[in-house]
């Protein structure tokens, strides 16, 4: 769990930081706290002036420093189109670890078991909650998608 100060994130302005420190986040684990569901991106936006939009990036950067091992290989897995745990849960471990491989070369870049690591701790956090009010869980599982009602499940 990497926690870095909010100058680490990319596209936060010092505007930014400085308002967000006003109200006591200081840390990117702080500001993924601050920010993983909807409403209170809200909350916080209405009372920093930082929209929800910029605030939701925010969030998924923070959430991808939550990965272990990650914090060196952000960079080019975001250039992959990887940027949010989301993305990442979906990835296919061969597939990313090939993809890392051609952007880095094979001696700089992860080993397979890093990449599927990488995988694994994505599918175990929780997600930051996107816009539209789905609970994160949800977002993922097709099993709570397609679970009856419970007026459904009565045995009459």
């Amino acid at each position: 769990m990497a926690m870095k100060t909010l100058e680490y994130l990319r596209g936060i302005s010092t505007e930014d930081c400085r308002k967000l420190r006003s109200r006591g986040i200081r840390h990117t684990n702080q500001l993924l706290h601050a920010t993983e569901l909807e409403i209170d991106r809200d909350r916080l936006g209405k009372k920093t002036g930082i929209s929800p939009g910029r605030l939701l990036g925010f969030a998924n950067q923070s959430a991808m420093l939550e990965i272990s091992g990650m914090e060196r290989y952000l960079p080019i897995v975001r250039r992959l189109g990887i940027d949010s745990l989301k993305d990442l849960k979906r990835a296919d471990p061969s597939d990313l670890h090939a993809r890392v491989v051609d952007a880095v070369g094979l001696a700089g870049a992860p080993s397979l078991s890093m990449v599927e690591y990488w995988i694994g701790q994505a599918r175990t956090c929780d997600t930051v909650e996107e816009p539209g009010g789905i609970p994160p869980a949800q977002q993922e599982s097709p099993a709570l998608l397609s679970t009856p009602p419970a007026a459904a499940r009565r045995v009459g």
